[in-house]
């Protein structure tokens, strides 16, 4: 009953910045790199399980860059594109852009399955695998003349992204996770984002979550924060868990989460705000899931942050998750008496 996870992403410490700083100039060789990001990686999880969590992840700490920088590296075909804007506050405007000079593939792989390798030869605790979803990756490919529009160039990313998915079930992965922000963002087409979301996992033999959220670069989310447009049709993708972002947003639109339960799903709640540097008390955290326990049973329920922690200082993340840990235990303690 009301299992603690996370999202995905975890905060990077200073020496982590530094080096990855140092790696991207060219200064680290390939063993200094790998020492680097295991490292990390270690960090991350030990994090974690100081924490309490009951369901952790690898910190997606190999990822160098915004969640989704390092996946276009793996893929053929891309030329990148100078940023929209360059001076002034950091902003979504300020990310990566591409355009297909061909079919773009993977020949490698999208490097999810090493990354589930050395985690799970790190860790016993169930371990959840992020993977950015079809659509939002797809966001930062300029449409033209090989891909018509965004969802076309997504279409394509759903088979890359179904092929990696299966490699790392056949390494011995049972928890994967699609992060699709871009669905609350776009929220124009929600049937067609099921057929995305149902193709991208199709026939991939674990259990299957999805992550909505209003984007969190730089802090920042780049949508207006409502999720009922996807309402009802999201509750047709075939995933067990579907996760919302709900403490930034002082719990708005709780209800849906009784619609998710409803649906035979679990419902993955965000608790923790990650945009704000307030660290929550356990008492805090206790009281907004009670919230989400008047609309679904404690056995449907997980509870998580709003997002991932890689835009949260370390001290703070850590924190963060402590009190999620100890929330939870508050409302276990009351549940079973």
């Amino acid at each position: 009953m009301v299992q603690t996870t996370v999202i995905g992403s975890y905060a990077w410490p200073s020496w982590f910045i530094t080096a990855v700083e140092s790696i991207r100039r060219g200064e680290y060789g390939p063993k200094d790199v790998e020492e680097t990001l295991d490292d990390a990686v270690d960090l991350a999880i030990r994090d974690q399980e100081e924490a309490g969590l009951d369901v952790i992840s690898d910190g997606e700490m190999r990822r160098l860059g915004f969640f989704t920088a390092d996946f276009y590296g793996r893929l053929s075909g891309l030329s990148a594109l100078p940023p929209l804007r360059r001076l002034g506050p950091g902003g979504h405007d300020q990310r990566e852009r591409y355009k297909a000079l061909a079919r773009f593939e993977a020949p490698k792989g999208l490097g999810v399955v090493a990354e589930y390798v050395y985690a799970r030869s790190r860790t016993v605790r169930p371990l959840k695998v992020p993977c950015p979803g079809p659509y939002t990756l797809a966001g930062r490919i300029m449409p033209g003349r090989l891909y018509p529009d965004r969802m076309a160039v997504a279409h394509h990313f759903a088979q890359i992204i179904n092929k990696e998915l299966k490699a790392v079930v056949a390494a011995g992965a049972s928890f994967i996770q699609l992060d699709e922000p871009s669905y609350a963002v776009h929220k124009h087409s929600p049937s067609a984002f099921v057929a995305l979301f149902n193709k991208a996992i199709e026939g991939v033999d674990a259990r299957i979550g999805l992550h909505l959220c209003f984007g969190n670069y730089i802090g920042r989310p780049v949508a207006h924060r409502v999720y009922a447009p996807l309402f009802p049709d999201i509750l047709d993708v075939h995933a067990d868990e579907i996760h919302l972002e709900m403490a930034n947003r002082e719990m708005a639109e709780v209800h849906l989460a009784g619609e998710i339960a409803r649906a035979g799903k679990t419902v993955a709640a965000g608790v923790i705000d990650v945009k704000n540097y307030f660290i929550e008390t356990p008492e805090i955290v206790a009281d907004r899931i009670r919230t989400v326990l008047a609309h679904v049973a404690p056995e449907k329920l997980a509870v998580a942050p709003d997002c991932g922690l890689s835009q949260t200082a370390r001290w703070a993340a850590r924190a963060k998750l402590k009190a999620l840990a100890a929330g939870a235990k508050l409302v276990l303690a009351e549940l079973r008496g």
